[in-house]
Protein backbone atom coordinates (compact mmCIF):
# COMPACT_ATOMS: atom_id res chain seq x y z
CA UNK A 1 0.00 0.00 0.00
CA UNK A 2 1.62 3.06 -0.77
CA UNK A 3 1.91 6.16 1.83
CA UNK A 4 -0.16 8.37 0.66
CA UNK A 5 -2.84 5.89 -0.17
CA UNK A 6 -6.52 6.86 0.30
CA UNK A 7 -7.75 5.46 3.66
CA UNK A 8 -3.94 4.51 4.46
CA UNK A 9 -3.35 6.69 7.16
CA UNK A 10 0.10 7.91 5.41
CA UNK A 11 1.73 4.90 7.57
CA UNK A 12 5.46 4.18 7.43
CA UNK A 13 6.62 1.11 5.01
CA UNK A 14 8.99 0.32 8.14
CA UNK A 15 7.54 0.34 11.18
CA UNK A 16 3.76 0.46 10.28
CA UNK A 17 2.82 3.50 11.90
CA UNK A 18 1.00 6.60 10.81
CA UNK A 19 3.23 9.24 8.58
CA UNK A 20 1.72 11.65 10.91
CA UNK A 21 3.99 10.95 14.16
CA UNK A 22 7.49 12.15 11.72
CA UNK A 23 9.86 10.92 9.80
CA UNK A 24 11.14 7.35 11.08
CA UNK A 25 15.18 7.45 12.91
CA UNK A 26 17.74 6.61 11.04
CA UNK A 27 19.12 4.19 13.68
CA UNK A 28 16.40 2.42 13.74
CA UNK A 29 16.31 1.92 10.03
CA UNK A 30 19.96 0.58 10.46
CA UNK A 31 18.81 -2.03 13.15
CA UNK A 32 16.03 -3.06 11.17
CA UNK A 33 18.50 -3.61 7.84
CA UNK A 34 21.14 -5.44 9.80
CA UNK A 35 18.13 -7.58 11.54
CA UNK A 36 16.76 -8.51 8.00
CA UNK A 37 20.56 -9.56 6.66
CA UNK A 38 21.20 -11.70 9.69
CA UNK A 39 18.11 -13.22 9.01
CA UNK A 40 18.92 -14.25 5.52
CA UNK A 41 22.05 -16.39 6.87
CA UNK A 42 19.94 -18.04 9.87
CA UNK A 43 20.78 -15.24 12.01
CA UNK A 44 18.78 -14.55 15.38
CA UNK A 45 17.46 -11.08 15.28
CA UNK A 46 21.25 -9.59 14.97
CA UNK A 47 21.93 -11.12 18.35
CA UNK A 48 25.42 -12.89 18.57
CA UNK A 49 26.32 -14.53 22.72
CA UNK A 50 23.39 -12.03 24.16
CA UNK A 51 24.87 -8.93 23.58
CA UNK A 52 23.77 -6.36 21.19
CA UNK A 53 25.77 -5.99 17.94
CA UNK A 54 26.73 -2.19 18.48
CA UNK A 55 26.01 -1.34 14.74
CA UNK A 56 27.90 -3.98 13.40
CA UNK A 57 27.13 -7.63 12.11
CA UNK A 58 29.08 -10.57 12.14
CA UNK A 59 27.57 -13.67 9.84
CA UNK A 60 26.73 -16.91 11.72
CA UNK A 61 28.80 -20.28 11.60
CA UNK A 62 32.04 -18.48 11.76
CA UNK A 63 31.66 -16.54 8.16
CA UNK A 64 32.84 -13.05 8.62
CA UNK A 65 33.51 -10.30 6.67
CA UNK A 66 37.31 -11.35 6.14
CA UNK A 67 36.51 -14.52 4.38
CA UNK A 68 33.95 -12.21 1.97
CA UNK A 69 37.18 -9.90 1.44
CA UNK A 70 39.42 -13.18 1.05
CA UNK A 71 37.18 -14.43 -1.89
CA UNK A 72 36.83 -11.08 -3.36
CA UNK A 73 40.44 -10.92 -3.54
CA UNK A 74 41.03 -14.43 -4.99
CA UNK A 75 38.47 -13.49 -7.74
CA UNK A 76 40.29 -10.31 -8.27
CA UNK A 77 43.70 -11.82 -8.30
CA UNK A 78 41.97 -14.85 -10.70
CA UNK A 79 41.24 -12.17 -13.19
CA UNK A 80 44.98 -11.18 -13.90
CA UNK A 81 45.81 -14.39 -15.36
CA UNK A 82 46.03 -14.56 -19.53
CA UNK A 83 47.33 -16.23 -22.31
CA UNK A 84 49.02 -15.42 -24.89
CA UNK A 85 49.24 -17.18 -28.12
CA UNK A 86 51.66 -18.22 -30.38
CA UNK A 87 50.99 -15.60 -33.08
CA UNK A 88 50.67 -12.48 -30.69
CA UNK A 89 52.78 -10.91 -28.11
CA UNK A 90 51.67 -9.51 -24.56
CA UNK A 91 52.82 -5.80 -23.78
CA UNK A 92 52.16 -4.99 -20.49
CA UNK A 93 51.65 -1.72 -18.59
CA UNK A 94 52.22 -0.63 -15.22
CA UNK A 95 50.42 2.21 -13.86
CA UNK A 96 50.17 3.00 -17.42
CA UNK A 97 53.54 3.21 -18.59
CA UNK A 98 55.32 0.04 -20.63
CA UNK A 99 57.15 -2.48 -18.35
CA UNK A 100 57.81 -5.78 -20.59
CA UNK A 101 56.51 -7.98 -23.49
CA UNK A 102 55.77 -11.76 -22.77
CA UNK A 103 56.15 -14.53 -25.36
CA UNK A 104 53.42 -17.20 -26.40
CA UNK A 105 51.97 -19.39 -23.36
CA UNK A 106 49.99 -18.86 -20.09
CA UNK A 107 51.43 -15.59 -17.75
CA UNK A 108 49.93 -13.80 -14.91
CA UNK A 109 50.10 -9.72 -14.23
CA UNK A 110 49.15 -7.67 -10.90
CA UNK A 111 45.62 -7.23 -11.36
CA UNK A 112 44.12 -4.41 -12.75
CA UNK A 113 44.58 -1.08 -11.95
CA UNK A 114 48.35 -2.13 -11.25
CA UNK A 115 48.81 -3.30 -14.10
CA UNK A 116 46.93 -4.36 -17.80
CA UNK A 117 47.93 -6.71 -20.47
CA UNK A 118 47.98 -5.60 -24.18
CA UNK A 119 47.89 -8.54 -26.69
CA UNK A 120 48.99 -7.58 -30.31
CA UNK A 121 49.25 -9.66 -33.42
CA UNK A 122 53.04 -9.84 -34.48
CA UNK A 123 52.67 -12.45 -37.40
CA UNK A 124 49.60 -10.30 -39.64
CA UNK A 125 51.05 -9.10 -43.08
CA UNK A 126 50.05 -6.17 -43.56
CA UNK A 127 50.39 -4.35 -47.15
CA UNK A 128 49.74 -1.44 -49.47
CA UNK A 129 50.71 -0.15 -53.22
CA UNK A 130 52.19 2.92 -53.61
CA UNK A 131 52.81 4.83 -57.12
CA UNK A 132 54.00 8.05 -57.73
CA UNK A 133 55.87 9.69 -61.11
CA UNK A 134 59.30 10.40 -60.42
CA UNK A 135 62.06 12.42 -62.42
CA UNK A 136 65.22 9.83 -62.95
CA UNK A 137 68.94 11.27 -63.19
CA UNK A 138 69.12 11.12 -66.74
CA UNK A 139 65.95 14.07 -66.19
CA UNK A 140 63.20 11.54 -67.98
CA UNK A 141 59.88 11.14 -66.36
CA UNK A 142 58.47 7.77 -65.16
CA UNK A 143 55.68 6.01 -63.21
CA UNK A 144 56.32 3.79 -60.82
CA UNK A 145 54.04 1.34 -58.86
CA UNK A 146 55.27 -0.47 -56.25
CA UNK A 147 53.47 -2.88 -53.58
CA UNK A 148 54.78 -3.12 -49.87
CA UNK A 149 54.26 -5.66 -46.98
CA UNK A 150 54.96 -5.60 -43.53
CA UNK A 151 54.10 -6.75 -40.15
CA UNK A 152 54.88 -6.00 -36.86
CA UNK A 153 58.45 -6.49 -35.29
CA UNK A 154 58.39 -4.88 -31.69
CA UNK A 155 55.28 -4.79 -30.09
CA UNK A 156 56.33 -2.23 -27.53
CA UNK A 157 57.60 -0.01 -30.35
CA UNK A 158 54.97 -0.18 -32.51
CA UNK A 159 52.33 0.92 -29.36
CA UNK A 160 54.22 3.42 -27.59
CA UNK A 161 57.52 4.99 -29.68
CA UNK A 162 55.63 6.33 -32.60
CA UNK A 163 52.03 7.64 -32.82
CA UNK A 164 51.26 6.96 -36.09
CA UNK A 165 53.83 3.70 -37.50
CA UNK A 166 51.52 3.22 -40.77
CA UNK A 167 51.77 6.86 -42.20
CA UNK A 168 55.89 6.40 -40.91
CA UNK A 169 56.26 3.55 -42.98
CA UNK A 170 54.58 4.94 -45.92
CA UNK A 171 56.69 8.47 -46.19
CA UNK A 172 59.79 6.20 -45.64
CA UNK A 173 58.48 4.15 -48.60
CA UNK A 174 57.86 7.11 -50.42
CA UNK A 175 61.36 8.88 -49.68
CA UNK A 176 63.10 5.75 -50.51
CA UNK A 177 61.34 5.72 -53.59
CA UNK A 178 62.56 9.31 -54.37
CA UNK A 179 66.48 8.95 -53.66
CA UNK A 180 66.36 5.72 -55.59
CA UNK A 181 64.83 5.95 -58.76
CA UNK A 182 66.37 9.81 -58.52
CA UNK A 183 69.77 8.24 -58.58
CA UNK A 184 68.62 5.96 -61.52
CA UNK A 185 69.01 6.08 -65.44
CA UNK A 186 65.49 5.53 -66.94
CA UNK A 187 67.13 2.85 -68.98
CA UNK A 188 68.40 0.85 -66.06
CA UNK A 189 65.03 0.88 -64.08
CA UNK A 190 62.65 -0.34 -67.12
CA UNK A 191 65.27 -3.21 -68.08
CA UNK A 192 67.95 -5.09 -66.04
CA UNK A 193 68.48 -2.62 -62.52
CA UNK A 194 64.28 -3.58 -61.80
CA UNK A 195 65.35 -6.19 -59.10
CA UNK A 196 67.92 -3.88 -57.67
CA UNK A 197 65.92 -0.80 -57.15
CA UNK A 198 63.35 -2.91 -55.54
CA UNK A 199 66.49 -4.46 -53.24
CA UNK A 200 67.38 -0.60 -52.44
CA UNK A 201 64.31 0.83 -51.84
CA UNK A 202 63.67 -1.92 -48.84
CA UNK A 203 66.79 -1.38 -47.35
CA UNK A 204 66.69 2.22 -47.38
CA UNK A 205 63.25 2.43 -45.77
CA UNK A 206 64.10 -0.18 -43.15
CA UNK A 207 66.67 1.92 -41.99
CA UNK A 208 64.26 5.03 -41.65
CA UNK A 209 61.90 2.35 -39.50
CA UNK A 210 64.64 1.47 -36.96
CA UNK A 211 65.86 5.17 -36.61
CA UNK A 212 62.09 6.28 -35.84
CA UNK A 213 61.29 3.17 -33.96
CA UNK A 214 57.67 2.44 -35.09
CA UNK A 215 58.32 -1.70 -34.36
CA UNK A 216 57.61 -2.50 -38.41
CA UNK A 217 59.57 -4.48 -40.60
CA UNK A 218 58.90 -4.67 -44.44
CA UNK A 219 59.23 -8.26 -45.80
CA UNK A 220 58.72 -7.66 -48.82
CA UNK A 221 59.00 -4.61 -51.82
CA UNK A 222 57.35 -5.91 -55.05
CA UNK A 223 57.68 -3.27 -58.05
CA UNK A 224 55.83 -3.42 -61.17
CA UNK A 225 57.23 -2.79 -64.42
CA UNK A 226 58.05 0.98 -64.85
CA UNK A 227 57.05 3.02 -67.70
CA UNK A 228 56.58 6.36 -69.52
CA UNK A 229 53.60 8.72 -68.49
CA UNK A 230 50.77 8.27 -71.15
CA UNK A 231 51.39 11.46 -72.93
CA UNK A 232 55.17 10.72 -74.16
CA UNK A 233 54.12 6.86 -74.47
CA UNK A 234 54.38 6.59 -78.17
CA UNK A 235 57.84 8.56 -78.51
CA UNK A 236 58.78 6.07 -75.65
CA UNK A 237 57.80 3.57 -77.26
CA UNK A 238 59.80 4.75 -80.66
CA UNK A 239 62.94 4.82 -78.23
CA UNK A 240 62.16 1.24 -77.01
CA UNK A 241 61.85 -0.55 -81.15
CA UNK A 242 65.55 2.08 -81.78
CA UNK A 243 67.29 0.49 -78.70
CA UNK A 244 66.40 -2.99 -79.45
CA UNK A 245 67.07 -2.80 -83.28
CA UNK A 246 70.63 -1.79 -81.71
CA UNK A 247 70.95 -4.73 -79.78
CA UNK A 248 69.96 -7.18 -82.94
CA UNK A 249 72.22 -5.41 -85.12
CA UNK A 250 75.42 -5.72 -82.64
CA UNK A 251 74.29 -9.12 -81.61
CA UNK A 252 74.51 -10.09 -85.66
CA UNK A 253 77.91 -8.36 -85.82
CA UNK A 254 78.89 -9.97 -82.49
CA UNK A 255 77.99 -13.30 -84.15
CA UNK A 256 79.86 -12.76 -87.43
CA UNK A 257 83.13 -11.42 -86.19
CA UNK A 258 82.98 -14.66 -83.66
CA UNK A 259 82.93 -16.78 -87.24
CA UNK A 260 85.49 -15.01 -89.36
CA UNK A 261 87.97 -13.94 -86.88
CA UNK A 262 88.98 -17.99 -85.59
CA UNK A 263 89.02 -18.48 -89.24
CA UNK A 264 90.90 -15.92 -90.18
CA UNK A 265 93.69 -16.65 -87.58
CA UNK A 266 93.67 -20.41 -88.77
CA UNK A 267 94.25 -19.10 -92.40
CA UNK A 268 97.50 -17.03 -90.60
CA UNK A 269 98.46 -19.42 -88.69
CA UNK A 270 98.78 -22.11 -91.76
CA UNK A 271 100.43 -19.82 -93.61
CA UNK A 272 102.67 -19.23 -90.88
CA UNK A 273 103.44 -23.21 -90.59
CA UNK A 274 103.80 -23.29 -94.35
CA UNK A 275 106.01 -20.62 -94.80
CA UNK A 276 108.32 -22.48 -91.70
CA UNK A 277 108.03 -25.98 -93.45
CA UNK A 278 108.97 -23.82 -96.87
CA UNK A 279 112.44 -22.43 -94.65
CA UNK A 280 113.14 -25.38 -93.44
CA UNK A 281 113.00 -27.14 -96.32
CA UNK A 282 115.12 -24.92 -98.81
CA UNK A 283 117.63 -24.91 -95.78
CA UNK A 284 117.95 -28.46 -95.40
CA UNK A 285 118.51 -28.54 -99.65
CA UNK A 286 121.04 -26.01 -99.61
CA UNK A 287 122.73 -27.86 -96.92
CA UNK A 288 122.71 -31.19 -99.02
CA UNK A 289 123.83 -29.20 -101.99
CA UNK A 290 127.10 -27.79 -99.81
CA UNK A 291 128.02 -31.22 -98.38
CA UNK A 292 127.26 -32.79 -101.73
CA UNK A 293 129.88 -30.16 -103.27
CA UNK A 294 132.21 -30.55 -100.56
CA UNK A 295 132.42 -34.47 -100.91
CA UNK A 296 133.05 -34.25 -104.73
CA UNK A 297 135.49 -31.37 -103.78
CA UNK A 298 137.39 -33.22 -102.01
CA UNK A 299 137.84 -35.95 -104.75
CA UNK A 300 138.32 -33.91 -106.90
CA UNK A 301 141.55 -32.81 -105.27
CA UNK A 302 142.55 -36.21 -104.96
CA UNK A 303 141.74 -37.52 -108.70
CA UNK A 304 141.08 -33.99 -110.76
CA UNK A 305 141.01 -36.06 -114.52
CA UNK A 306 139.03 -38.80 -113.04
CA UNK A 307 136.64 -37.14 -111.31
CA UNK A 308 136.24 -34.49 -114.44
CA UNK A 309 135.68 -37.61 -116.40
CA UNK A 310 133.02 -38.88 -113.62
CA UNK A 311 131.01 -35.83 -113.73
CA UNK A 312 130.91 -35.85 -116.99
CA UNK A 313 129.43 -39.14 -117.47
CA UNK A 314 126.87 -38.78 -115.00
CA UNK A 315 125.96 -35.59 -116.53
CA UNK A 316 125.38 -37.04 -119.74
CA UNK A 317 123.69 -40.21 -118.40
CA UNK A 318 121.05 -38.00 -116.68
CA UNK A 319 119.82 -36.54 -120.02
CA UNK A 320 120.05 -39.16 -121.93
CA UNK A 321 117.94 -40.68 -119.26
CA UNK A 322 115.07 -38.43 -120.48
CA UNK A 323 115.05 -39.28 -123.57
CA UNK A 324 112.76 -41.95 -125.61
CA UNK A 325 115.95 -42.89 -127.77
CA UNK A 326 118.52 -45.63 -127.86
CA UNK A 327 121.76 -45.01 -128.79
CA UNK A 328 124.39 -48.23 -129.20
CA UNK A 329 127.83 -48.23 -129.28
CA UNK A 330 128.42 -50.74 -132.37
CA UNK A 331 129.88 -50.76 -135.48
CA UNK A 332 129.23 -54.45 -136.89
CA UNK A 333 126.06 -56.58 -137.24
CA UNK A 334 125.02 -60.01 -134.81
CA UNK A 335 124.82 -57.73 -132.17
CA UNK A 336 122.71 -59.22 -128.76
CA UNK A 337 120.76 -56.31 -127.22
CA UNK A 338 118.06 -56.19 -124.83
CA UNK A 339 115.04 -53.18 -124.96
CA UNK A 340 112.43 -52.68 -122.58
CA UNK A 341 109.93 -52.00 -125.16
CA UNK A 342 107.02 -52.02 -123.16
CA UNK A 343 108.39 -49.10 -120.97
CA UNK A 344 109.09 -47.21 -123.78
CA UNK A 345 105.85 -48.22 -126.10
CA UNK A 346 103.68 -47.10 -122.95
CA UNK A 347 105.38 -43.67 -122.32
CA UNK A 348 106.84 -44.26 -118.90
CA UNK A 349 108.92 -42.02 -117.76
CA UNK A 350 112.30 -43.49 -117.72
CA UNK A 351 114.06 -40.04 -116.64
CA UNK A 352 115.86 -39.08 -113.17
CA UNK A 353 113.57 -38.71 -110.07
CA UNK A 354 114.04 -34.92 -109.10
CA UNK A 355 115.54 -33.98 -106.17
CA UNK A 356 114.70 -30.70 -104.21
CA UNK A 357 114.92 -27.74 -106.89
CA UNK A 358 115.61 -29.90 -110.09
CA UNK A 359 119.17 -31.54 -109.25
CA UNK A 360 119.70 -35.18 -109.72
CA UNK A 361 121.33 -38.01 -107.87
CA UNK A 362 123.50 -39.60 -110.29
CA UNK A 363 123.16 -43.53 -108.62
CA UNK A 364 119.12 -42.78 -108.92
CA UNK A 365 119.33 -42.18 -112.81
CA UNK A 366 121.82 -44.59 -113.34
CA UNK A 367 119.35 -47.04 -111.53
CA UNK A 368 116.28 -45.97 -113.67
CA UNK A 369 117.87 -45.59 -117.12
CA UNK A 370 116.26 -47.98 -119.58
CA UNK A 371 118.55 -51.39 -119.77
CA UNK A 372 120.18 -51.28 -123.17
CA UNK A 373 122.95 -53.82 -123.36
CA UNK A 374 124.46 -54.82 -126.58
CA UNK A 375 127.51 -57.18 -127.35
CA UNK A 376 130.72 -55.53 -129.16
CA UNK A 377 132.45 -58.26 -130.59
CA UNK A 378 135.50 -56.04 -132.20
CA UNK A 379 136.00 -54.31 -128.29
CA UNK A 380 135.08 -57.74 -126.64
CA UNK A 381 132.72 -56.41 -123.90
CA UNK A 382 129.65 -55.29 -122.94
CA UNK A 383 128.47 -51.54 -123.82
CA UNK A 384 125.29 -49.67 -122.08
Amino acid sequence: MAWNEPGGGNKDPWSGKSGDQGPPDLDEVVKKLQDKFGGMFGGGGGKSNGSDSGGGFSLPGGIGIGAIALVLLLIWMATSIYIIEPAERGVILRFGAYSETTEPGPHWHLPYPIEEVYKVNVDQITSFRHKATMLTRDENIVDVELTVQSRIQDAGDYLFQDQNPEKTIRDAIETSVREVIGKSDLDFIMTEGRSKVAADIKAKAKAMLVFYKTGLEITSVNTQPAKPPEQVKSAFDDAIKAREDKERLENKAEAYANEIVPQARGEAARQIADGKAYRDRVIAEAEGEVSRFLAVLKEYEKAPRVTRERLYIDAVETVLSQSSKVMLDTKEGNSLMYLPLDKMMGGTDTGYQSSGRGGYTPETARNQAPTTQAYDQSRGRRVR
